[in-house]
């Protein structure tokens, strides 16, 4: 008897399931609800595009220790405001400034000044990581020179 009753129990719970489940799905959805969505992903389309002049710079042969510096410059070519939240170089020889958490607006431009302290020696290759809210998320600089030692002769890189 105790087995007849869970089992006419167990068939009343999946009647009541099987009921209360038969509103449309299509019933449930609010208008609202579809057109914050649809604005929300119209939204997230925009984005900002970081167009530099340049992406490299050659500073040519130098002596070991002389300072150098250049300036990237760059024109948001998206459509939505571009913030640069950070920009890393690749080691403490090289200083990055940048506008940071300064929206750029579209077709505006900005500048990204990179200053290097001339340590090393031959060919000499940088990076400086630019973070910012573009669609890859990252953009790569690269400065590069041929450093000669400072008591050596400016003799250049051997070709």
């Amino acid at each position: 008897m105790k087995r007849v009753t869970t089992i006419l129990s167990l068939i009343l719970a999946v009647g009541l399931v099987g009921i209360s489940c038969k509103d449309k799905a299509s019933n449930k959805i609010v208008a609202d609800n579809v057109e914050n969505a649809s604005d929300r992903d119209e939204a997230q389309k925009q984005l900002p595009v970081m167009s530099f002049e340049k992406q490299e710079h050659d500073f040519g042969t130098i002596t070991q220790g002389t300072a150098q510096e250049t300036t990237f410059k760059f024109t948001n070519t998206g459509n939505a405001p571009l913030i640069i939240t950070d920009a890393k170089s690749s080691c403490g020889c090289t200083v990055p400034e940048y506008p940071k958490n300064t929206p750029i607006a579209p077709g505006e431009t900005g500048e990204l000044l990179v200053k290097f302290n001339g340590s090393g020696q031959n060919q000499v290759t940088k990076t400086v990581t630019v973070t910012a809210n573009t669609d890859k998320g990252t953009e790569l600089l690269r400065i590069k020179a041929f450093v000669n030692p400072k008591n050596a002769a400016q003799a250049g890189p051997v070709k």
